[in-house]
C-alpha cells in the first residue's frame, strides 16, 4: 500500500482526479461520509484528507508516504521531503505587494507584514534589506493600509482583492502550485512503488497541459 496524504477541500479533490486517472482510483473517497481514511487494495493505495498546511508534517514523519502539498508550504517550511512533480494545479504567485504610491525608503528598516515569515526573511536576505516582519494571520492586506507595515509578502492569485484594496504587486518572489512529495524514508522502502505512481501522475499532468 502506498499511503498518500491529500489536501482537505478543492485542490485536494481535484489531486484526487489526477490520481484516480493515472490508475489509482478509489471510489468511496467520493461519498459523502465524515471518514478520513479510504483505501483500495486491488489498486495498492491508501488515501487520507489532512489540513493543508499539515500534508508536508505528514509526509516528512512518515505517517504518510506521498502528499499534495503547495510550494508554499514547501518553500516556508523547508520540509525534509522529496519534491516529484508539478501537478500544475492550484497556480498562483507569492509576491510582494504594497500601496499603489509606496517608495523604498533603504535608510528605514522595512516593515513586512506576512504569515510566511521564513519566505520573507530569506528574499530580503538575498537582496541584503534590512526588514523587522509582522506576523498575521489573516486580513494581510489591511496592514499597509493601517500604517502597520510598509508591505506585505503573501499569496496572490487574480490580484483582485489588492485591486480593490488600492495596492498593487510590487516584486514577484516564486511560483506556487500543488507538487507530488515524496518521504525519504518511504521512497527508501516503497521506491518502485512512488517511481511508478510519479511516472504515471506525471503522464496525465502532461496530457492535462
Amino acid at each position: 500500500m502506498v499511503n498518500v496524504a491529500l489536501p482537505k477541500g478543492r485542490l485536494g479533490e481535484k489531486a484526487y482526479r489526477v490520481f484516480e486517472k493515472a490508475g489509482y482510483s478509489c471510489p468511496s473517497i467520493l461519498e459523502p461520509s465524515r471518514k478520513l481514511i479510504f483505501e483500495n487494495t486491488a489498486a495498492g493505495v491508501r488515501y487520507f484528507w489532512v489540513k493543508p498546511s499539515d500534508v508536508a508534517i505528514y509526509v516528512e514523519r512518515g505517517a504518510a508516504d506521498v502528499g499534495v502539498a503547495g510550494k508554499d508550504i514547501l518553500l516556508e517550511y523547508a520540509p525534509e521531503v522529496y519534491e516529484l512533480a508539478d501537478l500544475a494545479m492550484g497556480k498562483c504567485r507569492m509576491a510582494v505587494a504594497a500601496k499603489k504610491d509606496f517608495r523604498d525608503d533603504t535608510e528605514k528598516t522595512l516593515r513586512v507584514a506576512t504569515k510566511f515569515g521564513n519566505i520573507a526573511r530569506e528574499f530580503y536576505a538575498g537582496k541584503g534589506r534590512d526588514i523587522d516582519i509582522i506576523r498575521l494571520n489573516g486580513s494581510i492586506e489591511l496592514a499597509p493600509i493601517l500604517g502597520l507595515s510598509d508591505v506585505i509578502v503573501d499569496i496572490v492569485e487574480t490580484g483582485a482583492t489588492l485591486k480593490e484594496n488600492d495596492l498593487a504587486v510590487v516584486e514577484e518572489i516564486a511560483a506556487i502550485s500543488a507538487r507530488l512529495i515524496a518521504g525519504k524514508a518511504a521512497y527508501r522502502f516503497k521506491g518502485m512503488e512512488i517511481e511508478n505512481m510519479c511516472r504515471a501522475i506525471a503522464a496525465v499532468v502532461e496530457e492535462q497541459a
